[in-house]
């Protein structure tokens, strides 16, 4: 399998971490935590470094790079972490329009949100029957209601919790 390395446009990663063709870096520490000093985050598929960079790394101007790594110790479905990486060169970053990252978006909101309101919007958005800003602001609006509500009946859970 092949695995990507992210980093901005001097070839470096947090804390100045310099990479670049043929170069290897490893950690030392016996943890396999993600998002800590534990592991080498990388991915596993040059999509998901791109639509990920700005949550994770958020370079402006990131390069690519394919690697080489030892042993998977961490995966989180976004990004993966390893204890060695060898950069190996350089390869083109994929480009994402913003109607792939709303698509991609919907997916992602759908797992986790079914109101009836929100699939019919989506279901229009995705097939490309509505992509009006109305539709998408009354899809907003059940959201947020949904959202609210939702939050309610958690406090209201968490406050009889409590005073029992």
């Amino acid at each position: 399998m092949k695995y990507y390395k992210l980093t901005d446009e001097n070839s470096r990663t947090k804390n100045d971490t310099l990479w670049g063709e043929g170069l290897t870096h490893k950690v030392g520490s016996n943890g396999c935590k993600l998002c800590t000093a534990d592991v080498i985050h990388v991915y596993d598929h040059p999509l998901k470094a791109v639509i990920f960079n700005p949550i994770h790394a958020n370079f402006s101007n990131p390069i690519l790079w394919e690697c080489k790594v030892k042993r998977i110790l961490a995966n989180d479905g976004t990004k993966v972490g390893v204890k060695e990486c060898t950069t190996v060169s350089k390869v083109e970053l994929p480009v994402i329009t913003t109607n792939q990252l709303i698509r991609f978006a919907i997916y992602c909101a759908l797992e986790v949100y079914q109101s009836d309101d929100f699939k019919q919007w989506s279901d229009n958005w995705l097939s490309g029957k509505d992509r009006s800003a109305e539709a998408a602001a009354r899809a907003a609006e059940a959201a947020a209601w949904a959202a609210e509500a939702a939050e309610l009946d958690i406090i209201k859970i968490i406050h009889e919790v409590v005073n029992k």
